[in-house]
């Protein structure tokens, strides 16, 4: 049995849908809920858990982001094309959230048995692989040069990049997360964070090498595949699959009694997001 057979058939989990309800909210209190999750998870107080979640007209900035040397007048390009910005807690650069694209969010535990981290992006690409059988064979992951936060798991159709995965490890836990670019342009996208840093960086050189963003090599699937896919169509197939292959799948949010658990994490990614920004003169 594969290691994703073993994690995900005839097993007990639990999926929490956020693509409508988090619209609205901050993405940083997605940040906190895979945090809280993870702890959970990781000391097996929670099932595994698969979450979707969907903010709107945000860029969430990674720790490189926040160094660039004109990173305020960067965030104003942003603000000026209607999003917010905000730094994440966990590795990578800049990407772009709004409603067309579907983050999920992979929750597991490594109490029992340690997971390396090539075999968490692994088990993230089957997982996208069977919930898009149709186009499974013609997935590829590798890294899209050209593309924002560039990185060796980026999920791409015909050399066109519509996913990029990462990665958080907390207290026993990991969090595989992955954003899904599912509808509307992915160019105009990557063209928004082209003039992120092209506002940022000002012809300035950087110990960093920031990535040099083409916008023609990024895509949404709709665009890719020529059909209309929708994000809650996508977070239905993510349903069907679970109630195929799981044993036991609980449609369950956050519970009473993890509601302390889940502020606590949330003031910790509120403060260090503010942390972040005070430093941007």
């Amino acid at each position: 049995m594969s290691a994703f057979e073993d994690l995900f058939v005839n097993k007990e989990w639990r999926f929490w849908d956020q693509s409508m309800s988090g619209q609205s909210s901050s993405a940083l209190e997605s940040f906190a809920a895979d945090d809280m999750l993870c702890e959970l998870v990781g000391k097996n107080e929670s099932l595994p858990t698969i979450r979707t979640w969907v903010h709107d007209q945000t860029v969430v900035l990674g720790i490189q982001d926040h160094r660039l040397p004109y990173i305020a007048e960067g965030r104003e390009v942003l603000e000026q094309q209607g999003y917010q910005s905000i730094v994440r807690n966990s590795g990578g650069l800049a990407v772009v959230l709004d409603k067309g694209v579907l983050n999920v969010s992979i929750v597991l535990s490594e109490k029992e048995k340690a997971l390396d981290i090539g075999a968490g992006y692994d088990i993230m690409v089957e997982f996208i692989q069977h919930i898009f059988p149709d186009y499974a064979e013609r997935i590829e992951a590798y890294e899209i040069v050209g593309s924002y936060c560039p990185g060796s798991y980026d999920l791409s159709i015909d050399g066109k990049k519509f996913a990029g995965i990462s990665q958080r490890r907390l207290r026993s836990g990991i969090a595989v997360q992955i954003y899904l670019c599912i509808e509307g342009s992915g160019s105009k996208r990557a063209k928004l964070i082209k003039d992120f840093y092209t506002a940022g960086l000002q012809g300035e050189p950087t110990k960093f090498i920031y990535p040099q963003i083409v916008p023609e090599v990024m895509a949404s699937l709709s665009e890719i595949t020529g059909e209309e896919i929708t994000v809650q169509d996508t977070v239905i197939h993510i349903q069907r699959f679970m109630n195929h292959v799981m044993h036991n799948v609980h449609m369950q949010s956050i519970q009473p009694s993890e509601t302390d658990l889940y502020l606590y994490y949330l003031t910790r990614v509120v403060e260090r997001n503010q942390k972040m920004l005070s430093k941007i003169g």
